[in-house]
């Protein structure tokens, strides 16, 4: 399925929601996705290339007086390597806020110009963190 902004069906574009949220994980007593899953949801190829959306979003994040590390933690993901042996890989833990500033800095035409408007229509003011969990 293409994943270009312009001329996608209303469907196609429930059908990148509905992948996205059931991607949805609870790290740590907060609502997160994995950035690599996020990368294969959104259609890069290259984790590099995602790296990059993901550290624009961080800079995203310090110019609207956002925590970087409150939105996106570095974590550790264990994957499948030939014979049944498993190495860790690098991933990143990103909350929906996280989310949202990957969608307004990813490329034009991939999924992401659908996400912001989504995220204000829908979930707008979640950014924060639950009671409780700042400062843990």
């Amino acid at each position: 399925m293409p994943l270009k902004g312009r001329g996608m069906k209303k469907e196609q574009i429930q059908e990148l929601f509905l992948q996205f949220e059931n991607a949805c994980y609870i790290f740590k007593g907060i609502e997160c996705w994995s950035a690599r899953e996020m990368q294969s949801i959104l259609g890069y190829t290259k984790w590099d290339n995602f790296l990059g959306v993901i550290e624009k979003a961080k800079e995203a994040a310090i110019n609207s007086g956002e925590t970087v590390s409150d939105h996106f933690a570095g974590i550790g993901k264990m994957i499948e390597i030939a014979k049944g042996a498993q190495r860790e890989i690098d991933d990143v833990a990103l909350t929906r806020y996280a989310c949202y500033l990957i969608a307004q800095n990813g490329d034009s035409g991939k999924f992401y110009r659908h996400y912001p408007l989504h995220y204000e229509r829908n979930v707008k003011g979640m950014k924060k963190e639950p009671e409780g969990e700042k400062g843990k």
